[in-house]
């Protein structure tokens, strides 16, 4: 069970084969704050993954074997940044991120029945191209950066902002295929 709204998080678990149902947890994420963001992206998965655990029915949902919640954001130059607000939010985060790196930060938690949750966060670095205000401005225009943590989709229009990746690919779009593999590979 996917505990998250992200389409991006269950495309990649399609693409992969994963076979999956979704509940969204309902999570009020302005809740949860932490001033490290490694440990704020851990708190956020495993509020959400205990969340939807919490729903399961041994009857009707005997088929479920694990719940998995997941939760990213960007750290830029000692700031986190998550969905940016507004297009005015996304420009002025662009124009400071253009040219520069940042570490794209997500929290795993996957709870099994009878098994000791995993958490967990994986980081990926992003290295942003240097981009023209033209380019930051059309791309803040498409409105995908107002979906996404740090404001860029990589597997969309933002993959052209990007000039590079020190990490796992799949963990900048929203969870670590080579993390969920490792893990499911230890239940099963």
């Amino acid at each position: 069970m996917l505990a998250s709204a992200s389409p991006a998080r269950r495309r990649l678990l399609e693409q992969a084969g994963v076979q999956h149902q979704v509940r969204v947890s309902g999570v009020d994420e302005d809740q949860i704050q932490h001033a490290d963001p490694t440990e704020l992206v851990k708190l956020l998965a495993q509020a959400k993954a205990t969340a939807v655990a919490q729903t399961l029915d041994p009857v009707g949902d005997a088929e479920i074997t694990a719940v998995l919640g997941c939760d990213s954001v960007l750290s830029f130059e000692g700031q986190v940044f998550g969905k940016p607000s507004g297009p005015a939010v996304a420009m002025e985060r662009w124009q400071r991120m253009a040219g520069g790196c940042g570490s794209l930060l997500t929290g795993h938690c996957l709870i099994r029945n009878g098994q000791p949750e995993v958490l967990a966060c994986v980081e990926t670095v992003v290295r942003f191209a240097p981009l023209s205000k033209a380019e930051i401005e059309a791309y803040v225009a498409s409105g995908e950066p107002l979906q996404c943590a740090g404001g860029f989709a990589l597997e969309g229009r933002g993959g052209l902002c990007i000039d590079g990746l020190d990490g796992c690919y799949s963990n900048v779009i929203g969870l670590s295929l080579p993390w969920l593999r490792q893990q499911l590979s230890a239940f099963f």
